[in-house]
C-alpha cells in the first residue's frame, strides 16, 4: 500500500518528530510507499534554482529538509519514497514565471490564458513544446532527485496539455512550420489533438533520457485519471506511454464515490490492457479530502475490488487516512482498520 503526502501545506513537513512518527505509523500499518508532494502551487519544498520556496515553509524558518528527511526515515523502514510533482506544467495565474514569461504560456482560441481549477483557483499552463519550459521542468526534476537517494518520481494528471489550449503565438507558429497550416479552430480535431499529444510525449521522452544520462533514478510512475478523460481533456495518452515504455508504472486515479462507479472505472479497457502488457498498476483511492472522507467500509471494499483485479492501491491522501479529515473519536479505530488492510496485502 502507498499514500500521497500531502496536497496542502502541512505541519508534518516542518517538524522532524512529526515525520518520524508518521513514518512509524505507516510502517506499522503495512505501508511500503510514501509519495511526498515536492511541487505544488508553483512552489517547491526546497530551495530551488527554478521556482520559489513554498511560503509556509519559508515562513517557518526551519532548517529541516522535509523531503530528504522523509526519504531517510523511509530507508530505515523499508518504505520507498518517490517525490510527487503534483502541479506538473500547471502554475497559479499570478505566479512569477507566468508574469515574467507570457510567451511560455498556453492560450485558448479566444486568447484567454487561464482556466479555473480546484474550485475557484485560476491556473495557467506552461507550454510543453517550448524549449525553455522543457528545460525548466526537467531541471526541477533533476535538481530534486540529486538532493538525496529516492526511488524515482511520480507525475500525475497535471503533467498535461489541456485540450482547449494551444492557440498562443509560439504553438501556432510551430504548428504552421511543421504542417503548413494554421491550427484548426475546433480544439477536438483529431489531427490537432495528436500533434499536441506528441509534444507532451516528447517532453516525457526527454525527461526519461535525461535522468538516465545523469545517472539518477529513472523510474517514472504516472498517476492519471481514467483513460478516456485523460486523453480527451488533457491529451495524456497513457496507454501509448505504457506500451512505449516511457513510464514504468500506472497509478490510475479512481475517485468515484460509489462502489458501483468505482468498479465500473476499474474495468475500463485501458486498465485491462495494462494487465496484458505487464506494467505494474496501482489504483489511486480517495481516503479523505476536505469534507469528503470515505467510510472505512467503502475503503475496504474498494481495496478488495482492486486487489481482486491484481492491482495495488495508493491512498489520497495522508490526512485522510486517520488524520485531520477524520473525526477525532474515529481515528484510533480507523488506524487499526488500516493495519488489518496492510497485513492482508
Amino acid at each position: 500500500m502507498g499514500v500521497w503526502l500531502t496536497n496542502s501545506p502541512s505541519p508534518l513537513y516542518y517538524d522532524r518528530q512529526r515525520i518520524r512518527l508518521a513514518m512509524e505509523q505507516l510502517q506499522e500499518a503495512g505501508f511500503d510507499r510514501v509519495v511526498p508532494n515536492v511541487w505544488s502551487r508553483g512552489t517547491t519544498f526546497h530551495k530551488s534554482a527554478f521556482a520559489p520556496l513554498e511560503p509556509p515553509l519559508k515562513k517557518a524558518g526551519v532548517s529541516l529538509d522535509p523531503i530528504c528527511t522523509l526519504a531517510k526515515e523511509g530507508r530505515k523502514r523499508g518504505i520507498k519514497v518517490m517525490p510527487w510533482f503534483e502541479y506538473g506544467l500547471m502554475e497559479p495565474a499570478n505566479a512569477e514565471v507566468v508574469k515574467r514569461h507570457p510567451e511560455w504560456v498556453l492560450a485558448k482560441a479566444n486568447g484567454q490564458t487561464t482556466m479555473t481549477m480546484h474550485g475557484s483557483h485560476r491556473m495557467a499552463w506552461l507550454n510543453p513544446a517550448h524549449p525553455e519550459v522543457r528545460k525548466r521542468f526537467i531541471g526541477l526534476v533533476v535538481e530534486t532527485l540529486r538532493r538525496c537517494p529516492m526511488h524515482g518520481l511520480q507525475l500525475d494528471d497535471h503533467f498535461a496539455w489541456p485540450v482547449l489550449f494551444g492557440y498562443d503565438r509560439f504553438t501556432t507558429s510551430l504548428y504552421q512550420q511543421q504542417t503548413g497550416a494554421a491550427p484548426p479552430r475546433d480544439h477536438t480535431n483529431r489531427h490537432w489533438m495528436t500533434w499536441r499529444r506528441k509534444q507532451l510525449t516528447s517532453l516525457l521522452r526527454e525527461l526519461r533520457s535525461t535522468l538516465k544520462r545523469e545517472g539518477l533514478p529513472s523510474r517514472i510512475s504516472l498517476s492519471p485519471g481514467p483513460f478516456r478523460q485523460a486523453y480527451n481533456l488533457w491529451l495524456q495518452d497513457w496507454e501509448l506511454w505504457a506500451m512505449g515504455e516511457l513510464i514504468d508504472e500506472l497509478v490510475v486515479q479512481n475517485y468515484a464515490y460509489s462502489i458501483k462507479g468505482f468498479a465500473r472505472d476499474l474495468d475500463q479497457p485501458a486498465l485491462r490492457k495494462a494487465r496484458e502488457w505487464g506494467i505494474p498498476t496501482q489504483i489511486g483511492i480517495l481516503a479523505g479530502f476536505g469534507k469528503r472522507t470515505t467510510s472505512m467500509r467503502d475503503l475496504q471494499e474498494k481495496v478488495r475490488l482492486s486487489r481482486q483485479r491484481g492491482h495495488g492501491v495508493i491512498f489520497f491522501y495522508w490526512e485522510g487516512l486517520w488524520g485531520k479529515h477524520v473525526p477525532q473519536a474515529a481515528r484510533s479505530t480507523r488506524y487499526n482498520d488500516f493495519r488489518r488492510l496492510g497485513s492482508s496485502d
